[in-house]
């Protein structure tokens, strides 16, 4: 029995880092462009924000699960506070469109939801994890396209607010109206 215990934390230890995959991206490094479906029917590219307004990929692992759900509920419930910032902002994850738009429809979701079931973004972004989802994180891209911010250690319950102070932080301009 000892021995089986000692088996399970050796393989829990040698797992851990693979699942907890850290992406090899870089703060100042350029950020990968991409090109993704959205559930509001557009098509987005990262290349389209260059030189105009600084952007929020969010990477979630998968539509419709309780960490997830709990995310996406915050960017709905306090996303004011995110508009309050020369920024756009999308989820991002490699489910299906289809699995989005059910999401997205669930959650009320106002804001772009982007899939990427080929993973080439999530392959760029060096987010996919051991399971072949995307882990958990989120990327901030200044509007000269480089990588001004990347936060690995979500609170879904308080994405939204993060993700506002974030911004300030990182001296994002404010919006006036």
């Amino acid at each position: 029995m000892k021995q089986l215990i000692k088996l399970v934390i050796l393989s829990t230890a040698l797992l851990l880092p693979v699942i907890a995959q850290a992406t090899k991206l870089k703060v100042g490094d350029m950020a990968p462009d991409f090109t993704m479906e959205a559930t509001n029917g557009k098509t987005y590219q990262l290349s389209h924000y260059r030189n105009r307004q600084a952007v929020v990929l969010a990477w979630f692992p998968m539509a419709n699960t309780r960490g997830c759900t709990i995310e996406c509920k915050s960017l709905v419930k306090d996303g004011a506070l995110i508009r309050k910032y020369d920024v756009s902002y999308f989820m991002a994850s490699v489910d299906p469109l289809e699995d989005n738009l059910d999401f997205a429809k669930k959650t009320k979701a106002d804001f772009p939801m982007l899939s990427d079931p080929k993973k080439v973004a999530a392959k760029a972004y060096d987010v996919l994890n051991f399971f072949g989802v995307a882990s958990r994180i989120t990327f901030y891209i200044a509007k000269d396209g480089t990588i001004s911010q990347i936060d690995e250690d979500i609170t879904p319950k308080s994405a939204a607010l993060d993700m506002a102070n974030n911004l300030k932080k990182l001296g994002v301009k404010a919006v006036s109206y």
